[in-house]
């Protein structure tokens, strides 16, 4: 057992932490949520990650993303993260994929040699691939809803996708899936029961299939990201 995580050893056992040192998980989006999920899962003693973000940090990422500081403008935020993680954890086998995820690249990405797959997308039609390929493939699946325009903690929840509630973003998603094909995927969600805020909405140019965003706090992106964290090691560790 190495010092650093002694305390996690006394907490979930010999076992538990040896489960974790042999996992492997993925995990698309290095932003609000992402950055803070693959943090927490890397703390945790997680052996083996693959993390995929085409982005590079952008003064406004500030707000909300663990990735970006004044030092990391204009870095990909996955370097960044790669960076973070083998100062926390040397022994982790990290691959980095700096690009944006195509439907077929999700397809031959997300296979079971993965114990677990986290998404962390911010738009519908990617996620919706994404999904669609963990459920194709049959590779166990937790997925970020909309974390923006709302400020609320308590309202975070954890759910089967399709047992969402008040999550407008759930709810496209829930019908992508079913016009897909994948009416019964089981796919767990972290999502808010907060209605969004929208007076908060900014239109964008459409591009990389964003159209819109939402105000954001720092907080709750990473409250998502712990949620989704605490979901794959709850049931690596079990």
């Amino acid at each position: 057992m190495t010092d650093w995580l002694q305390r996690t050893e006394l907490l979930i056992g010999a076992d538990g932490l040896n489960n974790l040192k042999r996992a492997n998980v993925l995990v698309v989006g290095m932003g609000g949520v992402g950055s803070f999920a693959a943090e927490f899962l890397c703390r945790a003693g997680i052996g083996q990650m693959t993390i995929v973000d085409g982005d590079r940090v952008d003064p406004s990422n500030k707000n909300r993303q663990i990735v970006a500081l004044n030092s990391t403008v204009d870095i990909h935020k996955a370097d960044v993260m790669a960076a973070r993680m083998h100062d926390i954890n040397p022994d982790m086998q990290l691959t980095v994929i700096k690009e944006f995820l195509t439907p077929d690249l999700m397809m031959e990405l997300v296979t079971t040699k993965f114990d677990w797959v986290l998404d962390c997308i911010d738009s519908l039609q990617p996620k919706l691939y994404f999904l669609g390929a963990a459920a194709t493939n049959g590779v166990k699946v937790a997925s970020s809803m909309g974390a923006g325009g709302r400020v609320d903690p308590q309202k975070v929840r954890i759910a089967p996708i399709f047992e969402t509630d008040c999550c407008r973003f759930a709810y496209k998603i829930r019908k992508g899936l079913r016009r897909k094909g994948f009416a019964n995927a089981n796919i767990i969600a972290v999502y808010s029961e907060e209605l969004v805020n929208r007076e908060s909405l900014q239109l964008t140019d459409g591009s990389n299939f964003k159209r819109s965003y939402y105000g954001t706090i720092s907080y709750l992106p990473a409250l998502f990201g712990l949620n989704l964290a605490s979901v794959v090691i709850r049931d690596i560790i079990k």
